[in-house]
């Protein structure tokens, strides 16, 4: 299999860890994530590894839900606040704008500069400025369910809008409870990014130049492709809802084989084989369809990453940056992969560096995960600007008065535009 960013493998020899260390004292820090309690163990237990070497900092590891990952690491920026916090890269122009996170080291940054690819190191940086080490990337595929791909007598995945509509409505059966193709509610970024994949598919974008272009008329033409599949039966809101952990009757109904179709993620692989168990066998996935005024698929791409409280002590700071060195080094896990890259793969999530790409291609290569690795080259990253998560969630909001059929699909455009406008003018000021 072809890996396209394995390319630059030369420049990715290994993240240095910091210049030696002698602690004066033992330091504590610690860890703020949103992960399962299981990938929180392995979490704990690379910091394990590390402290055979470090024995004189010790790292705790503190679990919240996502939905309150952003408000605790605001709340608790202070000195007192988690040394470590793991963040979804659309944050970061604030947080950094507000000084509660620190700019990463020169040593961490050249190596990162190096080590990852150049869009993924410019989702983690402000003005130019690196503020953490990356981790994860994810982006969105079409998943489908074969065998009800089969009983509804469709040969392949839809190419094009037409041919998704026409499987929608194949694969919908009202008297089973079935639905064609299944909308996310009640999760900003599970609302929104399924919608921004498309609408990239059709040619075009959320925002440009750092405004909001929801008013063009390849987003009409999305905004329409939601009202048709509402209408039409083809995608039912009360099977929808979700959270983070896509828990809920979203997850439920493709489990239990309600739901033809979604548009999602590729780090869900782990709960859907959970699960599914056997029947994870039924599930394929395949590129986003294409609108009538796109070129060729694209899904919209967001990355994860780590940074560090800049209202930590000096010692802590240092401790969190030799850390995250260590724990992102190609030495720190199992045959060439880096142990964070390690965790990544147990929740079926895709690293974003390129030797844990290459560590892992065996795994990458599966039926699930290759549709994801093959889309990698042509996504669009979700923009990162002032006022994104709350231009997210108003998107969000509207989509959903869509799906309910509270407005229409040209009274959704011009509320979305609008309201785009006003909260990116005001976070740039």
């Amino acid at each position: 299999m072809s890996f396209a960013w394995t390319s630059k493998l030369a420049l990715a020899a290994g993240l240095a860890i910091l210049p030696a260390t002698a602690w004066a004292q033992s330091v504590n820090i610690s860890y703020l994530t949103h992960w399962s309690p299981e990938t929180v163990a392995l979490l704990e237990a690379a910091a394990k590894d590390y402290a055979k070497t470090n024995p004189d900092v010790s790292v705790t590891v503190r679990a919240v839900p996502f939905g309150d990952l952003l408000t605790t690491l605001r709340s608790q920026g202070g000195a007192d606040g988690p040394t470590i916090g793991g963040i979804y890269d659309l944050w970061l122009p604030e947080l950094a704008r507000d000084k509660l996170v620190a700019p990463a080291p020169d040593a961490v940054a050249s190596e990162v500069k190096a080590a990852w690819p150049a869009g993924v190191t410019s989702a983690a940086s402000v003005g130019g400025t690196l503020y953490g080490i990356p981790n994860e990337i994810d982006v969105y595929a079409l998943n489908y369910n074969k065998a009800l791909f089969k009983q509804a007598g469709i040969a392949a995945p839809p190419k094009t809008w037409d041919e998704f509509k026409d499987a929608a409505k194949k694969l919908t059966n009202k008297d089973a409870g079935q639905q064609g193709f299944g909308m996310i509610n009640s999760w900003a970024a599970g609302v929104v990014h399924p919608f921004a994949s498309l609408l990239v598919s059709n040619g075009g974008d959320l925002v440009k130049d750092g405004k909001p272009v929801l008013d063009s008329p390849q987003a009409a033409e999305t905004f329409q492709l939601y009202e048709d599949l509402i209408k039409s039966g083809a995608s039912v809101p009360s099977m929808a809802t979700a959270d983070a952990n896509t828990t809920g009757p979203f997850l439920d109904n493709f489990v239990s084989g309600k739901t033809g179709m979604i548009i999602m993620a590729n780090w869900w692989e782990s709960a859907l084989k959970a699960g599914m168990g056997d029947k994870f066998a039924d599930i394929a996935t395949a590129p986003i369809p294409v609108g009538p005024s796109g070129d060729k698929p694209h899904s919209i791409s967001y990355s994860w990453m780590t940074v560090v409280n800049a209202n930590a002590g000096t010692a802590e700071q240092k401790a969190a940056w030799d850390f995250l060195a260590w724990l992102n080094n190609p030495k720190s896990g199992k045959n060439g992969a880096s142990a964070m890259s390690d965790i990544l793969m147990s929740m079926g999530i895709l690293p974003s560096r390129l030797s844990d790409i290459e560590a892992h291609k065996d795994k990458l290569g599966s039926e699930f995960l290759s549709g994801y690795v093959s889309v990698l080259t042509d996504a669009k990253p979700f923009p990162v600007v002032p006022g994104g998560q709350e231009f997210s969630e108003s998107l969000q909001q509207t989509l959903e008065a869509l799906q309910y059929g509270q407005v229409s699909a040209k009274d959704a455009q011009a509320t979305a535009q609008a309201d785009a406008i006003s909260i990116l003018e005001r976070a740039a000021r």
